[in-house]
């Protein structure tokens, strides 16, 4: 039965204790700290977030640089499964190879809801350091390997466990400083990965030609590195969270509600399609006679156009309300995908291909996290909620890209097979997607949501 819900839903519990903000020491927080735990504080109502300000506009910044280097890394996946081909690794298949980029996505999610627990007991700060130290060095790791299991340990699995610890801090920072433009905050924060996605590709193929693979990746790693300096000094939560006792299997407890699981299915039956046009679109266009350089600006193409997509939802969205505009961008995604993607032989419709793509299907990473602390009932526990979201689509791009490169061969070398289930999942993550949104509206079309 449906039932009302407002965009904002939050707990809030009477008593004389306040949310501490900002940061304290010594003596005078040890004894508060005892005090949080016997008397436990309310659930800070987001309405009272400042939505500016110096320090909320910093962390803005913050988690641009942070999405720069991890999701924006991240969408350089197509770059390095083309250069594995036919380098390093150019004696094993296709589908044997998009392990190494399949485990990034899903390992950089996999350790969120720990991570989130840990954020929410113990703040971003530590998490936010050791992060940064694990990214640049797997990156470090994958610049000197040059067996198949050495790029599992250091790209598949090193650095994006840093990734996870530094990505999961911007979720729980940026939402304590926006209420009414949130929307708008997570879509500049997200605008950083297609930037990231925009470049890196550029700059990492550019340096592969000129210096060699292994100083691509050690420049690569150095500007990164610069950008996260930035990140660990501007990331500011306005409030610090009460800490409680470390629960580990306190991720399970979001799926008692039908609403969330609804959520997330949808989203892993989206995520199980997103990557594959990503990590498959260079050697799809080179298939069908694209020249190697021009393919190689094709994530960049779509990145620069998943950077408007990210942001201008965003912006609609806190008008309209973030389940709609999700919604309706993952119907187009999908729809993208059947009706341009399958007929696209020639340069010109690959290239259009890309930008709407990455136009609408950028729109996800900017909404999900609103969506996810919308649905939210007490914002304590946004860290851990959060991680168990993006933990569980996880295991969707763990397998999402073996199963487009069995498809591949399977078809005899052709991509129609891997389009048609791309359009496919999509679209049944949209559809599962609209279940959750009558969960909280009824069928009202014209509502904010």
């Amino acid at each position: 039965m449906a039932t009302d819900m407002k965009t904002d839903n939050f707990s809030s519990h009477p008593s004389s204790q306040t949310v501490d903000v900002d940061s304290e020491s010594g003596d005078a927080f040890a004894s508060k700290e005892a005090h949080a735990q016997n008397n436990p504080a309310p659930a800070f109502d987001p309405r009272q977030n400042p939505d500016g300000g110096l320090h909320a506009w910093l962390t803005v910044l913050g988690g641009f640089c942070i999405l720069f280097c991890s999701f924006g890394w991240i969408n350089t996946i197509g770059v390095f499964q083309a250069y594995y081909e036919t380098h390093q690794l150019a004696g094993y298949s296709s589908s044997t190879i998009s392990w190494i980029p399949s485990l990034e996505v899903f390992v950089m999610f996999l350790l969120g809801p720990w991570v989130g627990q840990l954020l929410d007991r113990y703040g971003h700060r530590e998490v936010l350091a050791i992060g940064t130290f694990l990214h640049i060095f797997g990156i470090m790791m994958t610049s000197l390997s040059t067996k198949y299991y050495q790029f599992i340990l250091a790209q598949g699995i090193c650095s994006p466990i840093g990734m996870c610890m530094i990505f999961n801090p911007v979720m729980t920072t940026t939402v304590t400083w926006f209420a009414k433009k949130r929307s708008l905050a997570f879509g500049i924060v997200a605008a950083g990965s297609s930037l990231g996605g925009v470049l890196l590709p550029i700059i990492t193929q550019r340096l592969m030609e000129q210096v060699g693979f292994g100083w691509s990746m050690r420049i690569t790693a150095f500007v990164m590195l610069f950008l996260l300096i930035i990140a660990n000094l501007t990331l500011k939560a306005r409030v610090r969270m009460p800490r409680g006792p470390y629960d580990p299997f306190g991720f399970l407890r979001p799926f008692k509600e039908l609403t969330f699981d609804l959520t997330v299915t949808g989203a892993f039956l989206f995520f199980l399609g997103l990557f594959i046009p990503i990590n498959y679109i260079i050697a799809e266009a080179q298939y069908f006679g694209m020249s190697y350089t021009l393919a190689q600006y094709l994530l960049s193409i779509l990145n620069a156009a998943s950077f408007f997509g990210r942001i201008v939802p965003g912006w609609i969205a806190d008008t309209m309300g973030n389940f709609n505009i999700m919604i309706i961008t993952c119907v187009c995604t999908g729809v993208l995908v059947l009706a341009l993607w399958i007929p696209a032989s020639g340069n010109a419709a690959i290239i259009v291909f890309a930008a709407f793509y990455g136009l609408f299907s950028g729109a996800f990473f900017a909404q999900a996290p609103a969506v996810v602390a919308q649905i939210s009932p007490d914002m304590r526990l946004i860290g851990v909620r959060t991680g168990t979201f993006f933990a569980t689509i996880s295991f969707a791009a763990l397998i999402s890209n073996p199963i487009a490169g069995a498809l591949i061969t399977h078809y005899d070398g052709q991509y129609k097979g891997l389009q048609i289930f791309t359009g496919t999942v999509i679209l049944g993550g949209a559809a599962l997607l609209s279940v959750s949104r009558y969960m909280l509206v009824g069928g009202k079309l014209l509502v904010k949501v």
